[in-house]
């Protein structure tokens, strides 16, 4: 059974991991997000949940207005083709989230390491990374170095490349 978002939130609370997290209207896409967010610090992101034709499945996180080309990017990540967006059953039966709430944290429900977590190198830039807590109704805001550590004490340390073009 996949968490809730107040049950993620609950455990980076107890594990001791400082985070804020804002509540909102539901955010669909990036541009929603850039009209709605408010005044939140740190670096915002935008979440690809994509496959190869091995049915290889890979979530990269990067910078929300970070360009990548799909035509390039499994080249890039080492995917054994060219990549495609992951279908919404796929996302829910190894994420646990509807489109919409795709972000880093989903990790969290994928105990059987289905999917591979790739950030940006720019994200490394940042002290502050905002995602959404498993719903596209909030957004919490952690610290870049505490998110790849509870990414990786999940079992999905995060392959940091360089992405953009």
């Amino acid at each position: 059974m996949p968490l809730t978002p107040e049950t993620l939130l609950s455990r980076l609370d107890e594990a001791g991991y400082e985070i804020s997290t804002v509540r909102h209207p539901p955010l669909y896409t990036v541009a929603d997000s850039v009209k709605l967010r408010g005044n939140i610090d740190g670096r915002h992101t935008k979440n690809l949940f994509l496959k190869d034709k091995k049915d290889n499945y890979f979530l990269v996180t990067l910078g929300e207005d970070r360009v990548v080309d799909l035509k390039q990017l499994h080249k890039q990540i080492g995917a054994a083709s060219r990549l495609s967006f992951g279908k919404p059953e796929k996302l829910m039966e190894y994420l646990g989230i509807l489109p919409g709430a795709v972000s880093a944290f989903a990790v969290v429900n994928d105990a059987e390491g289905h999917v591979e977590a790739v950030f940006d190198q720019e994200l490394m830039d940042h002290r502050l990374i905002n995602a959404h807590p498993l719903t596209n109704e909030a957004t919490t805001t952690i610290a870049t170095d505490a998110l790849i550590e509870f990414m990786t004490q999940c079992g999905h340390a995060p392959r940091i490349l360089a992405l953009s073009t």
